[in-house]
């Protein structure tokens, strides 16, 4: 209980500190300061998210971090255990990484703010024009050398196992004709959400070889890629 209590507390309090840094990181972006605003916001993001991890005792065995592209636009398409799934992205994923939530975080204070802050973006499902909008607008972010992270099940599995990918969940990875890095997260349920305290357990985090979409048939890119991500990510699970 008292680890519960200390990492609830260490969220809470970080969340909040972001608000004046991000209104100065928004202020210096501004002006011109891009590249080292985002290298100080993923700087920030990655020891939050150690810092999380070594509060909560857990062991992360990390693999295949050499499949992350250094550069350009990339699209991380992973499985969805648990809430803790982006805390572990932000630490090892080697590089800025924002993600699609849906749109009622974006009244959510501070919160909202972390997602702005990673290059996240806020979808609306309501219409198809809305969405659309959205997904437009994280294309040009990957094509200008952005990252993103696509959860194509849609929701948490919640410990079942990798569930069917939604219809459509990959296009913004197929418009922007990116890499795509198919990454295994296992052990994220546990660690919180299934007793609804913070317990010790060990967590893997598993990055595939990128998948090169530029030079797939545009006709039939969608199937190919869902099927092909779809069998490499539950291959590795439980490996």
């Amino acid at each position: 209980m008292v680890k519960t209590i200390l990492l609830l507390v260490y969220i809470a309090v970080s969340m909040i500190f972001v608000v004046p840094f991000g209104l100065i990181a928004t202020l210096f972006h501004a002006i011109g300061f891009r590249k080292s605003m985002k290298q100080a916001v993923y700087r920030i993001a990655q020891g939050w998210g150690l810092a999380i991890i070594k509060i909560s005792g857990c062991k992360v065995t990390v693999t295949g971090r050499e499949n992350i592209p250094k550069k350009g636009g990339v699209c991380f398409v992973s499985n969805h255990c648990g809430y803790f799934d982006i805390v572990l992205l932000l630490a090892y994923s080697g590089r800025l990484v924002g993600f699609v939530a849906k749109k009622e975080l974006i009244f959510i204070p501070f919160l909202n703010m972390w997602i702005y802050m990673l290059g996240g973006l806020f979808i609306d499902r309501s219409t198809p024009r809305k969405a659309s909008r959205t997904i437009n607008k994280g294309v040009e972010r990957i094509k200008a050398g952005g990252g993103l992270i696509i959860f194509p099940e849609g929701h948490r599995s919640k410990g079942r196992g990798l569930l069917p990918f939604h219809p459509g969940s990959l296009k913004l990875a197929t418009m922007a004709e990116a890499p795509i890095v198919p990454t295994v997260l296992e052990g994220s349920y546990e660690i919180f959400e299934k007793t609804k305290r913070f317990v010790k357990t060990d967590m893997k985090v598993t990055f595939c070889e990128p998948i090169e979409t530029a030079s797939l048939p545009s006709t039939d890119r969608k199937l190919i890629l869902s099927d092909r991500i779809y069998s490499v990510i539950n291959e590795r699970m439980g490996k």
